[in-house]
């Protein structure tokens, strides 16, 4: 599933770099990871990284809450950048049936 999320906007730590800038983009790609890391998420399941002059957003959460948390995050700190999105929430219910060996 691949949501592109990049829009043209202040992002929330100031202006928005130059878009077209490699070294930018590695910055905030890194500065996208911090966050995640850090604040209210402590999201550690979530890789960024630059494929192909776009940003990819990839991993595996816990709830749709926190998925929609990573979204607005990326979109806050990637603003103007080109972002494809693989958020997948975790599957935490039971199975249905026992696995045969």
């Amino acid at each position: 599933m691949s949501d592109p999320v990049g829009h043209q906007g202040p992002a929330a730590s100031g202006p928005a770099p130059a878009a077209g800038d490699p070294e930018n983009a590695e910055y905030r790609v890194a500065h996208l990871q911090e966050r995640l890391a850090a604040e209210e998420l402590g999201e550690l399941g979530v890789r960024a990284e630059i494929r192909a002059g776009t940003v990819a957003v990839t991993g595996t959460v816990p709830s749709a809450r926190c998925r929609e948390t990573v979204l607005r995050v990326a979109r806050e700190e990637l603003a103007g950048l080109t972002v494809h999105t693989d958020v997948v929430v975790a599957q935490t219910t039971r199975p249905d049936h026992a696995e045969e060996l």
